[in-house]
C-alpha cells in the first residue's frame, strides 16, 4: 500500500518490493518499521503510520532509509 509512496518520494520504480522482516509501535494508531526488499541486495527500512480505525485514514510512509542490507537491524527511526 505504500511502495507507491515510496517511489513517488525516491523518483524511481520498484520492480522488486517485498517486506522480509516488521515491528510495530503503539501510539495513536500504530508505526510500523518494515524491511523491504527492493531488489539485488538493497533493502530500504520503512517507517509506516496506521491511524487509529475511528480516523478512516490511508496508510501513509512516514519516514524511510535506503542504502541498508538484509543484516541491517530493524530499529526505531
Amino acid at each position: 500500500k505504500v511502495k507507491a509512496q515510496l517511489e513517488e518520494k525516491e523518483g524511481k520504480t520498484f520492480d522488486v518490493f517485498t517486506a522480509v522482516e516488521f515491528k510495530t509501535q503503539l501510539v495513536a494508531g500504530t508505526n510500523y518499521f518494515i524491511k523491504v526488499h527492493v531488489g539485488n541486495e538493497e533493502f530500504m527500512h520503512l517507517r509506516v503510520f496506521k491511524s487509529l480505525p475511528h480516523e478512516n485514514e490511508q496508510l501513509s510512509l512516514h519516514n524511510y532509509q535506503g542504502s541498508k542490507t538484509k543484516h541491517d537491524e530493524l530499529a526505531y527511526f
